[in-house]
């Protein structure tokens, strides 16, 4: 298997061809080449990032302040789709039993020179061995230093699946597998996962002690170099002006973190913002008759709320339908979305390849009362976490769930917490109810491993911590061939587990819009719904 895109073969589903439309349409609409160059890039975005290691992050905003700034991955997604292209490297091939991934890497690739490091070579085998090794070797003190663990790469099941990462030369790297996958090209392109940091800056930090350095003084081979942080409140960055894909015509980058929606729109509205990432969309009208365009579309995104099953009450079955049953979700969607957003029945969204369409929501308020006294309920009170800020209004989302449970005689209160935090204490366990929007990267096993395996609850990325092997089996059927008809066909029945047994509750499928000023040119969206400001330039 080589670098061809392993996502959609022949033309891509209908949905997913209409994205690439309207991507390729509005990159044309807003320029697709750079007038001349120079000028600053000030993107306003919603929350502060985790850090700068990627590896240690699931947020998407994470990714657009690090992952796709300043660094790249071993394989990276064509502009404006979620296809696989050659990224670090330029070529892959699987052996004929599936059991070896070979890499086959990019030359003349080099890491940024900083203030606090000089590199002495360019990007070779050792720095991908190294970014693997770090996640997947529990002996490696870089496991011991990460503060919150590589939870996209535990979630993902990859410390199960692959037995050993060697170097074959300078330039290729080969991956010994436990068992074929066939999604570990797709888990290769994401941030979290197949970011490439410098081993020669990781063994200097090492040897002096300061580990923690990777995440507050970052070096990648990114379009951008990191300047520095004002906590909450602006990163800065300068082109990475020996950029292997061609340097950025831009002087410099900021980051501007704008937690307010509102304060967010009147930048843009006042050009002091070019780009605004995760709008709400009932900002949306309020650029009609502007300079600022809101794109927006279906995505691969999927709005849900995992259920602690490991709590009182949501461990029973009946219960959690209940919930399901008792949630109105059109009211949800005007309240909450604006009516931008469809109703959800299965987790993965329509735009996905194997989403099973057949999937129907089950509102049925009477019904949920029926099951929820058949549960036993005692009348205690739920703890729903929600979020401060973000792509929609938290505690308005919250409360009109606890407005819905308690029509079906279920108590609930609302704790709102920084993003940070929410995080955090919902990998841990600590939450009764949480919602949150997963971001897709074309293959089905992205959004369902990570979070509904057994092996994601130990890596915090199960929030449901619901453990069924009939459903792992089916995940590692599905990865152990590489028919896209038959994982599609196993795929669909995970999607229907899920809901009959309700770990977790699809809620919506939102459109996702990021506002553009009409001085941005070449700015391409794509389905994943993170920022990819490569080629990105102003006139």
């Amino acid at each position: 298997m080589t670098g061809r895109p392993l996502v959609w073969r022949g033309a891509p589903p209908p949905r997913a061809a209409r994205w690439a439309a309207v991507a390729a349409g509005l990159t044309l609409a807003l320029g697709a080449a750079p007038a001349r160059a120079g000028g600053v890039l000030t993107v306003c975005t919603e929350a502060s990032p985790d850090g700068f290691d990627v590896a240690q992050s699931t947020s998407t905003v994470t990714v657009d302040a690090a992952g796709l700034t300043l660094y790249d991955q071993i394989v990276r997604f064509k502009p404006g789709t979620a296809e696989l292209a050659p990224g670090l490297a330029e070529r892959w091939e699987t052996s004929p039993d599936g059991l070896q991934l070979t890499l086959h890497l990019r030359r003349g690739v080099k890491f940024h020179a900083t203030p606090w490091f000089t590199p002495t070579r360019e990007m070779n085998a050792d720095d991908v061995v190294f970014s693997l090794r770090r996640q997947h070797d529990p002996r490696s003190p870089w496991r011991a230093a990460a503060r919150t663990g590589f939870i996209s790469w535990g979630a993902r099941g990859l410390d199960k699946t692959i037995k050993s990462i060697d170097k074959v030369d300078a330039y290729a790297v080969r991956l010994t597998l436990d068992h074929a996958d066939a999604a570990l090209p797709n888990h290769l392109a994401n941030a979290f996962v197949g970011s490439v940091f410098s081993a020669e800056y990781a063994d200097k930090l090492m040897a002096a002690g300061r580990p923690g350095d990777l995440d507050s003084q970052p070096v990648g081979t990114g379009p951008f170099v990191f300047r520095s942080y004002q906590k909450d409140a602006v990163i800065r960055f300068a082109p990475n002006k020996a950029y292997w894909g061609g340097p950025s015509t831009l002087d410099g980058l900021v980051i501007a973190i704008t937690n307010d929606p509102q304060v967010r729109v009147q930048r843009l509205k006042a050009g002091e913002c070019l780009i605004g990432a995760n709008m709400r969309a009932e900002t949306v009208p309020s650029f009609e008759g502007t300079k600022v365009k809101a794109i927006g579309g279906t995505t691969l995104i999927s709005g849900y709320l995992p259920l602690n099953t490991e709590k009182p009450f949501l461990n029973d079955k009946r219960f959690r339908q209940a919930l399901w049953m008792g949630f109105d979700k059109a009211r949800f969607i005007q309240s909450v979305y604006g009516g931008r957003a469809a109703p959800a029945a299965s987790f993965l969204p329509p735009a996905q390849w194997s989403h099973d369409a057949s999937l129907k929501d089950r509102y049925d308020p009477e019904g949920a009362k029926a099951l929820v006294k058949a549960s036993g309920y005692d009348g205690r009170e739920l703890a729903i976490f929600t979020r401060i800020g973000g792509s929609i209004d938290g505690k308005r989302a919250a409360e009109l769930m606890q407005g819905d449970w308690a029509r079906i005689g279920v108590k609930t209160r609302v704790q709102m917490m920084e993003w940070g935090e929410l995080l955090k204490r919902t990998g841990l366990g600590e939450h009764d109810i949480t919602f949150l929007n997963w971001a897709g990267s074309g293959d089905p096993d992205g959004v369902l491993t990570p979070n509904l395996s057994c092996a994601a609850i130990a890596a915090r990325g199960n929030r449901s911590r619901w453990c069924n092997k009939e459903f792992d089996a089916l995940l590692d059927a599905a990865r152990g061939t590489s028919d896209q008809t038959k994982r599609a066909e196993l795929y669909v029945k995970a999607q229907k587990l899920i809901y009959d047994e309700v770990p977790l509750i699809p809620s919506v499928y939102p459109q996702n819009f990021v506002a553009v000023h009409e001085k941005v040119r070449g700015f391409v969206p794509n389905p994943r719904a993170d920022l990819d400001l490569r080629g990105v330039s102003l006139p």
